[in-house]
């Protein structure tokens, strides 16, 4: 429910349906690679993104973290937008299961906000991934002020 009233308050300007094939790279790489990515030890989805980032050619600076709270607040990601782990890139945070491909065409792009985050911890996601199984997701900006908007968004299929 928290999930559906969070995409109600979204800004939506533009919906692009993306298959959720995340083993193919569609976007090179900008210059940075070195990811930050802080998690809970036991967390298992996490280990699961992280490898996603490294068949993706990140390197991958894993930092594990007893407090999450603490990383969350250090970096002022908001509740709504939240997830189990949470990574600086670049200057920017990344906030839960965002595939590889937003992040390079982020560091691309270089938009003024403040990250990326998949609230939530939708299944079929880049670490959730549960079979054949994938609901449909939204990838969104953290802004830096004012209301998300939706970076991209992935269909089921």
């Amino acid at each position: 429910m928290k999930y559906l009233i969070l995409l109600f308050f979204i800004s939506i300007n533009t919906l692009v349906a993306e298959p959720a094939d995340w083993s193919i790279a569609k976007q090179s790489h900008a210059n940075e690679k070195d990811i930050e990515v802080y998690y809970s030890k036991t967390c298992g989805c996490c280990k699961k993104w992280m490898k996603h980032l490294k068949q993706h050619n990140f390197n991958v600076k894993p930092k594990p973290e007893a407090f999450m709270d603490k990383i969350k607040k250090e970096y002022g990601v908001r509740g709504e937008y939240q997830s189990c782990h949470t990574a600086i890139i670049g200057g920017y945070v990344i906030e839960g299961h965002v595939p590889a491909d937003d992040i390079k065409r982020l560091l691309k792009e270089k938009p003024d906000i403040k990250g990326l985050s998949v609230p939530a911890m939708p299944v079929g996601t880049p670490g959730m991934e549960q079979g054949d199984h994938k609901d449909p997701f939204y990838v969104i900006t953290l802004p830096k002020k004012g209301d998300a908007k939706v970076y991209r968004y992935y269909d089921k299929y």
